[in-house]
This record gives C-alpha cells, structure tokens and sequence, in this order.
C-alpha cells in the first residue's frame, strides 16, 4: 500500500500540482435493529477505496475509485487533475492553504472490546431481552432496540511528506417505545432519541447503557404520557436536559461555526451562517457562564480522532469564552483566507468524497451547581427532556425544538408529567438567557451520528458534552 500512495503521488506531481494528498480507506459498518418482538435489520458492509484530491492553478480537484491497483490509480490521478484545471477557468482567485509541517504518526481509537468480534448471538440477546420488558406494557404498540457499529482504516498521506495511519472505532445502542392510545401517540427513547448513544470506543458502551435495566422505566413514561396534561403556552424558565441540549448546541452553535458556510462555499444544503466574520470577537452570544470549546481529543467523543482528513492533528478550541464569540472550526483552505491557525476539522464520508470542514465534539463546559441544586432554585418552570424534533432557518437563527417528555417545575421541585412539548428562540437570545449550568457531575458526551452536509449527501458522526442547562424568559408550547 505504501508503495501505490507514494506512486499516486508521483503520478500527480508530474501533473504539475501545487499539492496533493491520497485518503485510502476500509469501513466496516454493522446495523442490528429488533422491532415487535422480531428481527427488523442484521446488516453488514464493507467498503473499500481510495480518493485522490489535487490542486492544480489555484484550484481543487477531486477523483475517487474502488479498484486499488496501479493503472486505476494513474486514471483516478489524471482525472483529478483534469478537474482541477476545468475548474480554474472560473477561478476568482487562488486557493491558498495554511503552512503545515509534515507528520507521521498513527491513532487508534481505546478499545475494551472489539464489538465485530462479539457474536451476533449475544448481540440479538442484549437486544431482544430489552425490547421484550418494553412490550410487557399493554399500550405499547411499538417497541424498538438496536445497535450500530463502526470501524474505519484509514491512511492519509500528502506531497507536504505527511503520513498517518488511524483506526477509529464507534459503537452505539439504544430502545424505544411508542406508546398509542385512543386519539394519541407518544414515544420515550432511552438513553437518547434518534438511535441512542454514541461513541468512540468498543462493545464495553453497550454493557455501560444498560439497556434491560433502563427499559421497564421507558415503557411507563411512554404509556404515562398518553394521559399526561398538555405542555402549556406561555413565557416561562426552561431547565434542558442535557441530551436535548447538546442537540441545541449541535444546530444553534456548530452548524453557524463552520467557516465554509460563513463564507458561502457549502451552503447548498445547510444554509448559511448567522456569525459573519464582523461579529468574530464582538458578538456576546451567550452570557457570562457560557463557554464552548470544539474538542476532537477528549476521550470517547463521537468527534474524536487523531488528525483530520488534511492530516491536522486533533485539537481543542475556544469557540465562545464568557458568552464571546471568538472561533469558528476550518480548513486549510479557509484558516489561510482568513488569517487564522487551522484547527483540524476537515472530515469525508468516506473515501469517495472531498472532505468538508464538519464539527467535531462541540461542548459546553459545565458549571458549578449540580443538578440537584439548579432545580431548587428554580421557583416555576419547565424542565425538558430527549429531543423530538426540531426547526431551524437556513442562518441558524429562528428556532424551535420539540421534546418527548416534560415536567412542571414548582418550588424546587420537579412534579407533575407534561406531554409535546416544545420551545422556540433566536440563538443569541437564547444563549444569552443561560443563567445556571449543572455541574460535570452530570456532564455527558452525548453522540450525534448521522450529521448531514454537503451534495452529495456526507454524513459525519459529532459529539457534544453537555449537563442540564436552566433558561429564563423562553417561550414553550404551541403559542395560540
């Protein structure tokens, strides 16, 4: 393999590119799903290729192939350059990239249990004994389970003289039950909505989530919020779980920080970004406890690698420092445009597409009270839970996010069960009304894994820490 990186290499600089990298990656993807009682998905795939990204006359080009031989190489090479130079016809100016010096080094992501060596028996097992407790419920109609895993051996190397080799391993699990009644539908997910929680590491999560133990708990809420009382319409203090508000940090802070979309390069599909360049160190964002960082290092982060598909090492970044906006996440490309240090954040789908600059674990830090203690002090509100759905404009601005569960909040104390509901904001507005974090006592990586960008279609896999956040002033329920 070494030796046909370094000949695709080769071939490209006698095309007379300004610079060239190779990604050559292996991806090993098992899906388990049970339904009712019954087998819904066992899936395994492999995928296998390489893909070539040159910079010929200021500008990029791209090629990608399965058949990892000498002669497709050349092909794929010439093809890439071959773009690279129809695209400079409409060029406005030069691609630059940021000085970088060259590395080798290999990563790995820390595994306990290498889940593709564990039997599809014991797999079904953990799985079916939890989604049999959810169905012991009469008024639950569906009941789901499942597990995913991921592995990806990927080696990178550059014409800069960069070469890295990584392993990274994710796994994730989780259930759900739907429970339906005479004119109503509920549905309660454990650990998290949207599939569960995700990770790097190995199988040892899934024996961590404790699935069967957590599932007779799930189906009671389910069925319980048939009968629950409506979330109500009005201006009120909003206490967010901590899975429901990685998913607010995920759309109303990642998202608006990618830096190709304030600059209008990847705007297609996601839109653009409320955070101009003009607002970098002027915009207070949130208020003073408020403070994010993009991490790709911290352990078990669905974010988390060793170095980008740039071959930049992983880093942690300050993105918003006592409620001050100050960072976005970028490329080469963009860091060079915009005078900035890059940072590591460029990742494919794969080895047939051209990376794109996707977040990598963006975290808000905790803060001092524990959780206990934040819903004492909170006289009258609404504390919500695991995300339902969610709205968000193309700028990253308007929102509204939908949760499975909710609970009054009366006098320090959590009471009464409230079902759909729901709040809505403007993003600096609403960071801004952040008056209490929980402490790292409750503080969780909670994994994202399907985040969409690009055309075609990428789908990148992020992590977001979170604990319990308290919010003044927010408007929940459907407003009349």
């Amino acid at each position: 393999m070494r030796e046909l990186i370094n000949f695709g290499l080769d071939v490209a600089k006698t095309c007379g590119v300004t610079y060239a990298d190779v990604r050559v990656e292996k991806v090993k993807i098992q899906s388990i799903a049970i339904k009712n009682g019954k087998a819904e998905e066992i899936s395994d795939s492999e995928s296998y290729g390489f893909g070539i990204r040159t910079l010929v006359n200021g500008r990029w080009g791209f090629a990608s192939s399965s058949k990892v031989n000498e002669e497709e190489v050349q092909k794929i090479v010439a093809l890439s350059c071959e773009i690279a130079k129809a695209s400079a016809f409409l060029k406005k100016k030069d691609v630059v990239l940021s000085p970088v010096e060259p590395i080798k080094e290999n990563y790995e992501t820390p595994v306990e249990i290498n889940p593709f060596t564990v039997s599809l028996e014991k797999k079904l097992s953990t799985l079916y004994e939890a989604e049999e407790i959810l169905r012991k419920e009469r008024d639950i109609k569906i009941s789901q389970a499942s597990m995913n895993f991921i592995f990806k051996d990927k080696t990178f190397a550059s014409t800069e003289g960069t070469w890295i080799k990584q392993k990274i391993m994710m796994s994730g699990a989780g259930i759900a039950a739907t429970a339906i009644g005479e004119s109503d539908v509920q549905i309660r997910s454990y650990p998290n909505s949207h599939g569960g929680q995700f990770t790097t590491s190995g199988y040892e999560l899934i024996d961590k989530l404790r699935l069967k133990d957590n599932a007779e708990k799930i189906a009671g809420e389910a069925v319980a919020l048939l009968k629950a009382e409506e979330c109500p319409s009005k201006i009120t203090t909003v206490v967010l779980g901590g899975s429901q508000l990685a998913l607010q940090v995920h759309e109303s802070i990642g998202h608006p920080i990618e830096l190709d979309r304030v600059l209008g390069t990847e705007v297609s599909l996601a839109g653009t970004s409320f955070l101009t360049p003009d607002k970098l160190n002027h915009l207070k964002i949130g208020s003073d406890i408020v403070n994010i960082t993009a991490d790709a290092t911290i352990p078990q982060g669905l974010g988390t690698f060793g170095y980008d598909d740039e071959g930049i090492p992983a880093k942690k970044v300050d993105i918003v420092r006592n409620g001050l906006f100050i960072g976005y996440i970028n490329s080469r490309e963009t860091a060079a445009e915009t005078g900035q240090s890059c940072n590591g954040t460029m990742r494919a789908d794969g080895w047939n597409r051209i990376p794109l600059i996707r977040m990598t674990n963006i975290n808000l830090l905790p803060g001092e009270p524990s959780f206990k203690e934040l819903i004492a002090d909170t006289k009258d509100g609404i504390y919500l839970e695991t995300n339902k759905s969610w709205s968000i404009d193309d700028k990253r601005l308007n929102f509204q996010f939908g949760t499975e569960i909710g609970w009054e909040i009366k006098n320090g104390k959590i009471k009464g069960m409230l079902k759909n509901p729901n709040y809505t904001g403007i993003t600096p507005e609403f960071w801004n009304a952040c008056d209490a974090i929980s402490n790292k006592d409750s503080w969780i990586i909670w994994g994202t894994p399907n985040c969409g960008k690009g055309e075609p279609m990428q789908v990148a896999q992020t992590g977001h820490g979170a604990s319990p956040a308290r919010f003044r002033n927010i408007q929940v329920g459907v407003g009349k």
